[in-house]
This record gives structure tokens, sequence and C-alpha cells, in this order.
């Protein structure tokens, strides 16, 4: 059994599954009591009642031998922080916007338009502006929602011509298919050497 410090209470089984058998749901409150003599009669050398704060539901166990008790403090939730997301991408990808290819060069980051920001506005080497829209994972929604501001941008004649990018991790062969039929480019990135974590000369392969 494992009692947190959030107050959630799990029985786990001894077979090596990681899925708890029954537990509580914080927030709730743990008593334990002496059983009472019908309890005590069968083994029952302690009861736990598990009751939640927010609802009737209430957990009790009984205890009938107790093989080991320890306690451990883990310190401050330090929260999940996700590494990756598509604000890194956007960021890196706008310090290494040769990445794309030489010569290219930063507009800006979230150009704005009436339908939403474009991740990212450049130019090319001949002086083209590029619409880049980027994704952890592409998949044909992404493709979608550049054609749409395509469409907008090339009706600015400041911009005009205007083409895409569909720049992710991991693009989905639909969307590539997709994208390449509407004349947009797809890059597939690779985050951990743009954030110089993948040291490309000491691989193999």
């Amino acid at each position: 059994m494992l009692v947190k410090a959030d107050g959630s209470v799990l029985v786990h089984s001894d077979g090596g599954s990681y899925k708890p058998l029954n537990w509580m749901s914080p927030p709730a409150s743990l008593r334990v009591s002496t059983p009472d003599e019908v309890d005590v009669e069968v083994g029952v050398v302690e009861q736990w009642t598990v009751q939640s704060a927010k609802t009737d539901d209430r957990l009790i166990i009984n205890i009938h031998e107790q093989l080991h008790d320890t306690s451990h403090e883990l310190g401050q939730d330090p929260g999940l922080i996700k590494d990756g997301v598509e604000a890194d991408l956007q960021r890196l990808l706008a310090e290494q916007i040769e990445t794309l290819g030489a010569g290219f060069s930063l507009i800006r980051r979230e150009y704005f338009t009436a339908i939403g920001p474009v991740d990212i506005l450049a130019r090319d080497a001949n002086g083209g502006t590029v619409a880049i829209e980027l994704k952890r994972r592409g998949d044909i929604d992404g493709v979608e929602q550049l054609t749409r501001y395509l469409e907008l941008l090339n009706r600015d004649p400041l911009l005009a011509p205007v083409r895409g990018i569909f720049a992710a991790q991991q693009i989905k062969p639909q969307a590539k298919v997709l994208a390449n039929d509407r004349g947009i480019s797809c890059v597939t990135l690779d985050y951990d050497a743009m954030r110089g974590v993948d040291d490309s000369e000491s691989r193999l392969f």
C-alpha cells in the first residue's frame, strides 16, 4: 500500500503489476482505527478508512499483518516541464534559420494575420517570402492551417508570392502527400541537433 502526501492511497498487488488494485484519489483523509471484535476474530489488527473529501466514496482497508513500514520525503514537486514543445522549435529555428537552406533570413516570428499568427516568416536566398508552420508532429491539420495562411498572405502585394514550408520533428506520410500536392515543402527537424545535444561527429550513422 502506498500513501502519498497529496492524500491519495493506492493498494497494489505483489505480482509485479504497476496498476493498483484499488485506490482513492486526492483530496482524501486517512483514519487508522482499532478493528471491532468480529474483524479481530478473523485476524484484522488494524483498519484504515480513507474518505474522499469531495464525494461519499470511502475505501476501507483491513490490515492482517504488517511486514514493512517506511516513509520517504521526496521534497517539493518541481512540476512537469515539457521539452521540445513548438515554442522551443520556433525559437531555435528562428535562431538557426539557415537550417532551411543557405541564404535564408528571418523576417519575424509570430507574424500576425487576420486568421492567426504565422510561426515564422522568412526570406529565401532569392528574396522570396516564405511562411513556415511548425509542429512537433506534423499531420494533415497542420498542412491545412498553412494553406489558409498562404492564401491570405498571397493577397498582400508587398509579400507575394509567398511559398510555404511545413516543418516538424515527425511528419505523417499523409501530410507529406497533401503538402506536396499543394506545393508546400516539408522539412523534418532534428531537435537534439538544433539545441546542440546530438553530436553528429560522434555517431557512426
